[in-house]
């Protein structure tokens, strides 16, 4: 990243910190983190359960549902669903799902035009290239307006001024008009309730209602993701919005838990009244059900990355695809394997703890990090340097 890019970086996620420090300590904040913990604990330590019993709320919701073992299981399904629906448009909403499955260079050779919905995604969208994220909910947050004013008036041939109010109606405008024509919608969903059958999906901009009223709507989420209850599921969403952007609650919670239909004639059931026809959820294992238990307690807020200090000097770079700082590089792990591990910045982290400091859920980030260097050195990726003075002290007793 460059050095103003980190400075804009850096500048965002002080103003986080300064909305979310008044709210993180209220004693409202303090409940809902230990019911929350409570929450993602028991989850994935009942995970295949709760899938078991997804399988049965989705059936009876009408929601179609894939279990897919590997991204490339879950991008056959979704080439598939475009085939049948004869897609030429996507609606997408973000999703750091679809991120990991590599969704969008997968479709860059056919014939589909995926529009992003979410302003910063789409800003980074039309960036072309150097364009990853920076932070799971302010994708864009290292882009000051200078930057963005210049993106956009070359990729849409506008001559707007640096005045924010007119960058967003520019892009809007042009969303919208993009997504016209589009069939199919395709999100992530923040956290799914296994006893209702129900995906819960926040957002701020009221995008993601826009992709859900497309005649398909695609949610690829992880196995992770699901909780027990619909209560449970709205607990994890609010905690990730306090910490996320310090905000109470954020502007849209959609819950979504079957297709448009409506009963008004004769209470006959109809689909397709205004939303969705079909509904379609992929669940993503990927590496998780392998994955150590503490590296899926995450609800995606991005507070470890805002308040590390490897991640505030080099950015991006420290992490795996779009799983930013220590969380993503134990990830990666499960997702790829152990050399993805090792260069995505597993000896970068000066094991802080800052990140588990500064994590609702306290995940042991640094710790983790800590035992996988241990098994990453037994397979032989370490930095070259440390190899060279492990030699030296084995022949020479010294490391010179």
């Amino acid at each position: 990243m460059k050095a103003s890019e980190l400075e804009t970086m850096r500048r965002s996620f002080d103003t986080v910190k300064k909305r979310s420090n008044h709210i993180k300590e209220s004693p409202s904040t303090q409940r809902l983190i230990e019911r929350v913990r409570e929450i993602k604990k028991y989850s994935i330590e009942n995970n295949q359960e709760l899938i078991n019993q997804v399988c049965e709320s989705f059936k009876r919701n009408d929601i179609d549902l894939i279990i897919a073992e590997t991204s490339e299981d879950a991008l056959k399904v979704i080439d598939d669903l475009l085939l049948e629906y004869d897609c030429k448009a996507i609606a997408k909403a973000k999703s750091n799902t679809l991120r990991e499955i590599d969704f969008k260079n997968h479709l860059a050779d056919k014939d589909i035009d995926v529009v992003e919905t979410d302003l910063g995604d789409r800003i980074l969208q039309l960036k072309k290239t150097d364009n990853n994220p920076v932070h799971p909910t302010g994708p864009a947050s290292h882009l000051n307006i200078s930057d963005i004013t210049g993106i956009v008036n070359e990729s849409l041939g506008a001559h707007v001024n640096p005045e924010p109010r007119e960058i967003m109606e520019l892009v809007r405008s042009d969303v919208l008009k993009r997504i016209e024509t589009a069939n199919v919608g395709i999100s992530g969903a923040n956290a799914i309730a296994s006893e209702e059958g129900s995906l819960v999906m926040v957002h701020n901009e009221g995008n993601i209602s826009i992709v859900s009223l497309k005649d398909l709507h695609i949610i690829v989420a992880g196995i992770d993701k699901i909780v027990p209850t619909l209560e449970d599921a709205i607990s994890v969403c609010k905690l990730e919005t306090i910490f996320a952007t310090g905000s109470y609650v954020t502007s849209y919670m959609n819950v979504i838990s079957g297709p448009s239909k409506t009963a008004d004639i004769e209470k006959k059931l109809l689909k397709n009244m205004y939303g969705a026809e079909k509904v379609v959820v992929i669940l993503l294992d990927n590496g998780r059900s392998e994955a150590i238990p503490e590296c899926l307690y995450c609800i995606g807020c991005g507070n470890c990355v805002v308040h590390c200090p490897v991640y505030n000097a080099v950015g991006n770079e420290f992490g795996f695809n779009n799983y930013l700082g220590g969380r993503g590089v134990a990830m990666s792990k499960f997702i790829e394997d152990d050399e993805a591990c090792y260069n995505s910045g597993l000896y970068m982290c000066t094991l802080c703890g800052l990140c588990t400091l500064n994590c609702p859920l306290a995940i042991p980030t640094n710790e983790i990090i800590e035992n996988m260097r241990k098994f990453s050195t037994g397979v032989g990726f370490y930095p070259k340097a440390h190899g060279v003075i492990k030699d030296n002290i084995s022949k020479n007793d010294s490391p010179y």
